[in-house]
């Protein structure tokens, strides 16, 4: 286990803090941040130990807000536990080819995922009220294929994957997107622990840093809510905002690891 300053253990918390506020605030692609927060914010320097701290943690809290989403009747059982079975095998696979992979190799790949999901947060366009109520049958074999592959990226980076969950879910169920975005935590979650798993096998975990995080973010969460409802209306100039963000991170990490590639 590394052991944190007092400093450094403040910005653990202020790290989750940033991201629960993230996730409240937008409802997805806030992970993104966890990692390169913990790297170059809170100053750990074993890449592998933060991926496998980060899964862990957002594993635990996409368990507490599916508890909230479940209350609210926004989970559909069969294809959250139909599309979590493949996506296990998925998370284990891609955790363990991760883990396999030098530490500079392996987050270049995780800062172009960045790029990739700030594009994406920007094309991304509300759905109307006729796509929303709209319903197709389930999928399975649809289910099974989104689950296997989103799985596979979640256990490799170590991310919760829910902002690729959510449209994976939509595309092979049809349901509408407050169901997507409940039943995707039944996903995110088990792929997150399946990656922990891998990972603390490993002796990849860090539990301090684990609770400091989650702890930020539990608060982070609360006022991001908060500020979602507030700001409602400026919400595509949000997304804008981030995804800007994301990618200036992105860049960041390239070049600060480029030499890994030889660049």
């Amino acid at each position: 286990m590394i052991t944190l300053t007092v400093s450094q253990s403040l910005l653990a918390v202020l790290s989750g803090g940033i991201v629960g506020f993230t996730l409240g605030l937008l409802g997805g692609g806030g992970s993104i941040l966890a990692v390169p927060l913990l790297l170059y914010l809170v100053g750990l320097r074993d890449a592998h130990v933060v991926i496998g701290s980060t899964a862990l943690a957002v594993s635990l809290n996409a368990y507490a807000n599916l508890i909230v989403h479940a209350r609210a009747k926004h989970v559909l059982w069969k294809p959250a536990i139909g599309f979590s079975i493949p996506g296990i095998v998925g998370a284990y696979l891609g955790s363990v080819m991760g883990k396999l992979m030098p530490d500079k190799q392996l987050l270049i790949l995780f800062a172009i995922l960045m790029v990739v999901i700030a594009v994406l947060m920007i094309r991304r366009k509300p759905r109307t009220e006729n796509e929303e109520s709209r319903e197709t049958g389930v999928r399975w074999a649809r289910v099974i294929v989104a689950g296997l592959l989103v799985g596979f990226l979640s256990g490799f980076f170590g991310i919760g994957g829910g902002f690729l969950i959510v449209p994976g879910l939509m595309f092979s169920t049809g349901m509408p997107m407050i169901m997507a975005i409940g039943t995707s935590l039944f996903a995110v979650g088990t792929f997150g622990l399946t990656t922990a798993v891998s990972y603390a096998a490993s002796g990849m975990i860090d539990w301090w840093v684990v609770l400091m995080y989650i702890a930020g973010g539990v608060v982070g969460g609360g006022f991001g809510t908060v500020a979602a409802t507030k700001l409602s209306g400026k919400r595509k100039a949000l997304n804008y905002i981030f995804s800007i963000i994301i990618v200036v991170v992105a860049i960041y990490m390239i070049i600060k690891n480029a030499n890994a590639l030889h660049l």
